[in-house]
């Protein structure tokens, strides 16, 4: 039955390899279910229910992606448009949480509109597919940066904005002896090498000291806890800022279309080409229907009360692991639904477990560097900015933004204008009155 539903045979895959590839997915994005509802909760929502309706969107997302699409693709409340959800629309502008929640609707039926008329789709059409394999090159970049980061291997510094961490700290060098231990067991092509890894790092966590009189690994208090209640976010949304200052709403609608429209895009396209969905043209088969599948996501994380839902790069690491089909995703949203009873038990995965797995994701994204041609200086500086803006921005919109401004201005410059499709003149356009406003609102 699951081979006639997912296609499993067609897509040179098994039920055992999907349902290994859910489970990475699942442990490497599992760190929503904190992060998500504590940066929420900074906008004054109940942490509590956060944790259930964050498992619950994440679930349902995901289900409906691999129902309309049969990609192997997991959706969650993104992380960047969560921060920008709670600490600059609701503490620095004073927006409630539940008018921020109606922007949040709005904004996913703005996107619902644009995919069901294509227009969303001709977008990704429109980006080069040399920017495309930037793309996925960017993205594995900043899925390690990432990685490096929460590992503590990478760390903020004053003078020269990050430096390495303390590797006499035991956590930190167990979490880069976890980098080594998922690279070995890839290299000898071990079937479930990530998620192997993830659980062998857990483990010894239990006995490796945090150096603060700790484990790395903390011993949950319980196994299983009851899910709290959603219904204090669940369809408390509201429309007031919209109906009654429009001109308040409008910017900040405008800036959740272009962050989480790029940042799906990015997701799907890096993804997908690294899964081997892309055509020999470099197009996504049933692009529409995965646009599609986003936007409805995007209404119901208003309606669950959570903010926008996106497609997770996480992903990609199911994708490694084997992943090719909606089983993967299928499986991932049931153990989203589990962990609703396992949550002391998934909190407890540390840092230094998942930290290695989003490295080796990044070196096999960044393996598509292989493909791109950088003997044309008008690709090769446009694919430069996107690979290195993405990681050093900390925004998948941002550096595909500078990449395809870059890309327009360079040829026009040159004469080649009519080499490019006028849609690709006219993203750069919006991405430079993004910047614009950017400057005007510093100016004045």
């Amino acid at each position: 039955m699951l081979n006639r539903l997912y296609k499993l045979d067609q897509n040179g895959t098994t039920v055992g390899r999907e349902l290994a590839a859910g489970a990475t997915t699942f442990a490497a994005m599992a760190y929503i279910l904190a992060v998500n509802p504590a940066i929420l909760s900074a906008a004054g929502m109940p942490q509590a229910a956060l944790i259930t309706v964050t498992a619950l969107t994440a679930a349902v997302s995901t289900l409906l992606m691999g129902f309309l699409t049969n990609y192997p693709l997991a959706l969650a409340p993104g992380m960047g448009i969560n921060a920008y959800f709670a600490f600059t629309v609701c503490l620095g502008l004073g927006v409630s949480w539940q008018s921020a929640l109606g922007l949040v609707f709005t904004n996913g039926c703005i996107f619902l509109a644009l995919s069901v008329t294509g227009v969303r789709e001709k977008i990704i059409a429109a980006i080069p597919h040399q920017l495309k394999l930037a793309i996925t090159c960017g993205i594995g970049l900043f899925i390690a940066f990432i990685g490096l980061k929460n590992g503590g291997i990478v760390v903020s510094s004053p003078a020269t904005f990050v430096t390495h961490g303390d590797f006499g700290t035991p956590a930190v060098l167990l979490s880069f002896g976890g980098i080594l231990l998922t690279a070995v067991l890839i290299a000898r092509r071990i079937p479930g090498a990530i998620i192997l890894s993830i659980l062998a790092v857990t483990l010894l966590g239990l006995v490796v000291s945090d150096g603060k009189g700790g484990s790395v690994t903390a011993m949950p208090g319980a196994l299983f806890s009851l899910p709290a209640s959603p219904m204090p976010t669940m369809f408390q949304l509201n429309f007031d800022l919209l109906l009654h200052d429009f001109g308040k709403a409008l910017p900040i609608i405008l800036t959740l279309l272009l962050v989480d429209m790029f940042d799906n895009i990015g997701t799907l396209i890096g993804v997908t080409q690294r899964a081997g969905l892309l055509d020999q043209d470099g197009k996504l088969p049933k692009a529409g229907r995965a646009l599609v599948a986003d936007s409805i996501a995007a209404i119901l994380s208003s309606l669950f009360g959570t903010s926008t839902v996106v497609s997770y790069i996480e992903s990609a690491s199911g994708v490694e692991a084997g992943g090719r089909t909606g089983l993967t995703g299928a499986t991932t949203a049931v153990l989203f639904l589990f962990a609703l009873f396992l949550t002391p038990v998934i909190l407890a995965i540390p840092a230094a477990a998942t930290a290695p797995a989003l490295v080796i994701v990044g070196v096999f994204m960044f393996q598509s560097v292989a493909q791109l041609k950088l003997d044309d200086f008008t690709e090769a500086a446009p694919i430069f900015l996107i690979i290195a803006g993405i990681p050093l921005s900390f925004s998948i919109a941002e550096g595909i933004g500078l990449g395809l401004i870059a890309y327009a201005v360079l040829r026009l410059a040159t004469g080649r204008a009519r080499e490019t499709s006028p849609l690709t003149y006219i993203l750069a356009l919006i991405f430079s009155l993004h910047l614009l406003r950017a400057i005007v609102a510093r100016l004045f």
